[in-house]
Protein backbone atom coordinates (compact mmCIF):
# COMPACT_ATOMS: atom_id res chain seq x y z
CA UNK A 1 0.00 0.00 0.00
CA UNK A 2 1.52 3.83 -0.88
CA UNK A 3 1.48 5.77 2.13
CA UNK A 4 -0.35 9.30 1.92
CA UNK A 5 2.50 11.21 0.86
CA UNK A 6 3.20 9.16 -2.16
CA UNK A 7 -0.01 9.20 -3.62
CA UNK A 8 -0.36 13.21 -2.89
CA UNK A 9 1.49 15.40 -6.57
CA UNK A 10 4.11 17.09 -5.09
CA UNK A 11 6.02 20.57 -5.82
CA UNK A 12 8.50 20.04 -8.44
CA UNK A 13 10.09 23.61 -7.05
CA UNK A 14 10.71 24.45 -3.60
CA UNK A 15 10.10 27.86 -4.18
CA UNK A 16 6.66 29.04 -3.01
CA UNK A 17 4.26 32.17 -3.90
CA UNK A 18 3.95 34.97 -1.65
CA UNK A 19 0.63 35.64 -0.23
CA UNK A 20 -2.89 36.13 -2.65
CA UNK A 21 -0.07 35.39 -5.84
CA UNK A 22 -0.60 32.93 -8.36
CA UNK A 23 2.28 30.28 -8.17
CA UNK A 24 3.85 28.69 -10.85
CA UNK A 25 1.20 26.44 -11.05
CA UNK A 26 -1.79 28.44 -11.98
CA UNK A 27 -3.32 28.17 -8.54
CA UNK A 28 -4.37 31.18 -7.12
CA UNK A 29 -3.18 31.01 -3.06
CA UNK A 30 -5.54 32.49 -0.41
CA UNK A 31 -3.02 32.35 1.86
CA UNK A 32 0.33 30.32 1.35
CA UNK A 33 1.00 29.62 5.18
CA UNK A 34 -1.97 27.77 5.60
CA UNK A 35 -1.49 24.26 4.32
CA UNK A 36 -5.87 24.42 4.30
CA UNK A 37 -6.33 27.41 2.41
CA UNK A 38 -8.02 27.35 -0.80
CA UNK A 39 -7.01 28.09 -4.37
CA UNK A 40 -8.46 28.06 -7.77
CA UNK A 41 -8.17 26.00 -10.45
CA UNK A 42 -10.08 27.02 -14.07
CA UNK A 43 -11.38 25.10 -16.57
CA UNK A 44 -10.48 26.58 -19.98
CA UNK A 45 -12.72 25.05 -22.86
CA UNK A 46 -15.71 23.28 -23.25
CA UNK A 47 -18.80 24.08 -21.79
CA UNK A 48 -17.59 24.61 -18.45
CA UNK A 49 -15.04 26.87 -19.98
CA UNK A 50 -14.08 29.83 -17.94
CA UNK A 51 -15.20 28.43 -14.76
CA UNK A 52 -13.01 28.68 -11.74
CA UNK A 53 -13.19 26.53 -9.07
CA UNK A 54 -11.57 26.35 -5.59
CA UNK A 55 -9.15 23.98 -4.60
CA UNK A 56 -6.88 22.91 -1.70
CA UNK A 57 -3.92 24.65 -0.68
CA UNK A 58 -2.60 20.69 0.48
CA UNK A 59 1.57 20.68 0.73
CA UNK A 60 2.85 19.57 -2.31
CA UNK A 61 -0.79 19.49 -4.33
CA UNK A 62 0.27 19.95 -7.48
CA UNK A 63 -2.49 20.93 -10.60
CA UNK A 64 -1.14 20.87 -14.18
CA UNK A 65 -0.66 24.43 -15.51
CA UNK A 66 -3.06 26.58 -18.10
CA UNK A 67 -0.38 26.30 -20.83
CA UNK A 68 -0.01 22.62 -20.45
CA UNK A 69 -3.18 21.75 -20.11
CA UNK A 70 -4.14 23.76 -23.44
CA UNK A 71 -1.13 21.77 -25.01
CA UNK A 72 -2.91 18.12 -24.24
CA UNK A 73 -6.32 19.22 -24.79
CA UNK A 74 -5.01 19.88 -28.09
CA UNK A 75 -3.59 16.39 -28.45
CA UNK A 76 -6.51 14.91 -27.21
CA UNK A 77 -9.71 16.57 -29.54
CA UNK A 78 -9.41 13.32 -31.39
CA UNK A 79 -10.75 11.35 -28.48
CA UNK A 80 -12.52 12.98 -26.10
CA UNK A 81 -16.25 12.76 -27.12
CA UNK A 82 -18.14 10.61 -25.10
CA UNK A 83 -14.59 9.07 -23.66
CA UNK A 84 -14.25 7.12 -20.70
CA UNK A 85 -11.80 8.89 -18.74
CA UNK A 86 -9.40 7.55 -15.63
CA UNK A 87 -7.76 10.10 -13.62
CA UNK A 88 -5.32 7.97 -11.63
CA UNK A 89 -3.34 10.55 -9.13
CA UNK A 90 -6.09 13.24 -9.48
CA UNK A 91 -5.58 15.77 -6.45
CA UNK A 92 -7.64 18.67 -7.69
CA UNK A 93 -8.88 16.60 -10.45
CA UNK A 94 -8.43 19.55 -12.94
CA UNK A 95 -7.27 16.78 -15.86
CA UNK A 96 -10.53 14.98 -15.50
CA UNK A 97 -12.87 18.20 -15.12
CA UNK A 98 -11.36 19.15 -18.55
CA UNK A 99 -12.05 16.20 -20.33
CA UNK A 100 -15.79 16.44 -18.85
CA UNK A 101 -15.85 19.86 -19.80
CA UNK A 102 -15.32 19.05 -23.39
CA UNK A 103 -17.61 16.15 -23.30
CA UNK A 104 -16.23 12.89 -22.09
CA UNK A 105 -18.82 10.64 -21.12
CA UNK A 106 -17.40 9.41 -17.81
CA UNK A 107 -14.14 10.40 -15.52
CA UNK A 108 -13.65 8.34 -12.36
CA UNK A 109 -11.17 10.12 -10.43
CA UNK A 110 -8.64 8.44 -7.76
CA UNK A 111 -7.41 10.49 -4.98
CA UNK A 112 -5.92 9.35 -1.84
CA UNK A 113 -6.03 12.61 0.39
CA UNK A 114 -9.38 12.35 2.32
CA UNK A 115 -9.29 16.58 1.76
CA UNK A 116 -8.92 16.61 -1.52
CA UNK A 117 -11.33 14.29 -2.26
CA UNK A 118 -14.02 15.88 -0.26
CA UNK A 119 -13.35 19.25 -2.30
CA UNK A 120 -13.51 17.72 -5.84
CA UNK A 121 -16.97 15.77 -4.63
CA UNK A 122 -17.81 19.43 -3.99
CA UNK A 123 -16.86 20.88 -7.18
CA UNK A 124 -18.53 17.72 -8.86
CA UNK A 125 -21.63 19.18 -7.29
CA UNK A 126 -21.29 22.97 -8.31
CA UNK A 127 -21.03 21.66 -11.95
CA UNK A 128 -24.40 19.94 -11.23
CA UNK A 129 -22.25 16.07 -11.76
CA UNK A 130 -24.71 14.11 -9.29
CA UNK A 131 -24.50 10.80 -10.93
CA UNK A 132 -22.32 8.51 -10.84
CA UNK A 133 -22.94 7.46 -14.24
CA UNK A 134 -21.02 10.34 -15.25
CA UNK A 135 -18.15 10.62 -12.51
CA UNK A 136 -17.03 8.46 -9.41
CA UNK A 137 -14.69 9.98 -6.75
CA UNK A 138 -12.40 6.91 -5.35
CA UNK A 139 -10.88 7.81 -2.01
CA UNK A 140 -8.38 5.03 -1.90
CA UNK A 141 -4.98 4.35 -2.87
CA UNK A 142 -3.78 4.60 -6.81
CA UNK A 143 -2.32 1.24 -7.66
CA UNK A 144 -5.34 -0.67 -5.53
CA UNK A 145 -7.94 1.55 -7.85
CA UNK A 146 -6.40 0.01 -11.09
CA UNK A 147 -6.21 -3.02 -9.79
CA UNK A 148 -10.28 -2.68 -9.04
CA UNK A 149 -10.98 -1.39 -12.61
CA UNK A 150 -9.06 -4.54 -13.93
CA UNK A 151 -12.62 -5.58 -16.02
CA UNK A 152 -12.97 -2.00 -17.38
CA UNK A 153 -11.62 -0.32 -20.19
CA UNK A 154 -10.65 3.22 -20.48
CA UNK A 155 -10.49 5.76 -23.74
CA UNK A 156 -8.31 8.18 -21.86
CA UNK A 157 -5.66 7.99 -19.13
CA UNK A 158 -4.12 10.46 -17.64
CA UNK A 159 -1.08 9.90 -15.31
CA UNK A 160 0.66 12.38 -13.27
CA UNK A 161 1.91 10.83 -9.87
CA UNK A 162 3.83 13.08 -7.63
CA UNK A 163 7.49 13.29 -8.18
CA UNK A 164 10.05 11.47 -6.88
CA UNK A 165 8.30 8.22 -5.41
CA UNK A 166 8.77 6.11 -7.80
CA UNK A 167 5.53 5.48 -9.33
CA UNK A 168 5.77 5.76 -12.91
CA UNK A 169 6.94 2.40 -13.98
CA UNK A 170 4.53 0.16 -11.49
CA UNK A 171 0.99 2.45 -12.38
CA UNK A 172 2.04 1.91 -16.42
CA UNK A 173 2.54 -1.73 -16.16
CA UNK A 174 -1.14 -2.10 -13.70
CA UNK A 175 -2.83 0.35 -16.20
CA UNK A 176 -1.90 -2.40 -18.72
CA UNK A 177 -4.78 -4.25 -18.09
CA UNK A 178 -7.03 -1.29 -18.04
CA UNK A 179 -6.81 0.03 -21.79
CA UNK A 180 -7.02 -1.39 -25.09
CA UNK A 181 -6.44 -0.93 -28.98
CA UNK A 182 -6.98 2.85 -29.61
CA UNK A 183 -7.22 3.97 -25.93
CA UNK A 184 -4.44 7.20 -24.74
CA UNK A 185 -2.21 7.49 -21.69
CA UNK A 186 -1.35 10.99 -20.66
CA UNK A 187 1.78 10.99 -18.75
CA UNK A 188 3.77 13.51 -16.71
CA UNK A 189 6.90 12.71 -14.72
CA UNK A 190 9.93 14.71 -13.78
CA UNK A 191 12.67 16.10 -16.01
CA UNK A 192 15.55 13.71 -13.87
CA UNK A 193 13.49 10.98 -14.75
CA UNK A 194 13.79 8.39 -17.62
CA UNK A 195 10.68 7.62 -18.97
CA UNK A 196 10.48 3.66 -18.35
CA UNK A 197 10.10 1.29 -21.12
CA UNK A 198 6.62 0.96 -22.91
CA UNK A 199 4.97 -2.68 -24.38
CA UNK A 200 5.83 -2.67 -27.74
CA UNK A 201 2.52 -1.79 -28.85
CA UNK A 202 2.33 1.10 -26.82
CA UNK A 203 4.02 4.11 -28.54
CA UNK A 204 4.71 7.80 -27.57
CA UNK A 205 2.95 10.22 -30.06
CA UNK A 206 3.27 13.38 -28.45
CA UNK A 207 5.89 14.58 -26.00
CA UNK A 208 7.13 17.77 -24.85
CA UNK A 209 9.57 18.92 -22.41
CA UNK A 210 10.44 21.99 -19.93
CA UNK A 211 13.29 22.03 -17.47
CA UNK A 212 11.10 20.68 -14.96
CA UNK A 213 8.92 17.90 -16.45
CA UNK A 214 8.28 15.88 -19.16
CA UNK A 215 4.64 14.91 -21.00
CA UNK A 216 3.60 12.99 -23.55
CA UNK A 217 0.78 11.24 -24.92
CA UNK A 218 1.43 7.83 -25.25
CA UNK A 219 -1.21 5.80 -27.57
CA UNK A 220 -1.73 1.88 -27.74
CA UNK A 221 -1.82 0.11 -31.04
CA UNK A 222 -3.20 -3.26 -31.84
Amino acid sequence: MIPLSATMKRVSRPSRAPSSAKNRNGVKKANSQRGNSVGQIRIIGGQWRGRKLPVLNAEGLRPTTDRNKETLFNWLMPYLSDARCLDVFAGSGGLGLEALSRYASHCDFVELDKQASAQLKENLRTLKINDTATAVVHNTDALRAIESFANSKFDIVFVDPPFGKGLVAPTLKALAQCVDKDSVIYLEHESTLETPPLPANWRITKEKRTSALVYMLIEIEA
